[in-house]
């Protein structure tokens, strides 16, 4: 396995939606491995195919394993089918937009459905901070960042250090 380098906010990788994933083999295996290895190295809860610089729907995820037991899990092509009307407000950190938290508000449970790494299709109604790790990382799939969903006023408490880095939403 490998530490991949993560891709930074304002590179326009981030801003491009992914095209499905058409074959789980032994590369994609091996990218989903680097990639979880690279999350727990961040350390982060999740991270999504274009921030290690490829433009496939693909995301890893382990919302447990800074709390106890690991339970990594693999999406692929994922898609959201239900989401509460309840929305639920946190702050979200990116590791492709290191040290500038959002607070962001999103449904607070969803229903999931992917496919894993051994080509079975999986539906999970996910809720709590598992929901919003993986609508965050679903995101990413779309070319859609954590800060283009900030509010106003923590849009402009963060706007001197998004544009430190290069640029504004």
């Amino acid at each position: 396995m490998s530490i991949l380098p993560i891709v930074l906010f304002p590179d326009p990788m981030l801003r491009r939606p992914c095209t499905p994933v058409v074959a789980i083999d032994a590369t994609l295996r091996q990218l989903a491995a680097d990639m979880l290895e690279t999350m727990y190295a961040a350390p982060g809860r999740g991270l999504a195919g274009p921030q290690v610089g490829v433009a496939l729907r693909l995301f890893v995820m382990d919302v447990t394993w800074k709390e106890g037991e690991p339970s990594p899990r693999t999406c692929i092509n994922p898609v959201i089918l239900e989401a509460s009307d309840t929305l639920a407000e946190n702050t979200e950190g990116c590791l492709s937009i290191p040290g500038i938290p959002a607070l962001v508000s999103r449904p607070d449970w969803i229903v999931l459905r992917y496919t894993d790494l051994e080509g079975q299709e999986r539906t999970e109604r996910l809720t709590g901070f598992e929901a919003v790790a993986a609508q965050h990382e679903l995101d990413h799939l779309n070319g859609r960042l954590c800060i283009d969903l900030m509010d106003e006023e923590s849009r402009a408490a963060a706007s001197p250090a998004l544009a430190a880095m290069g640029a504004l939403p």
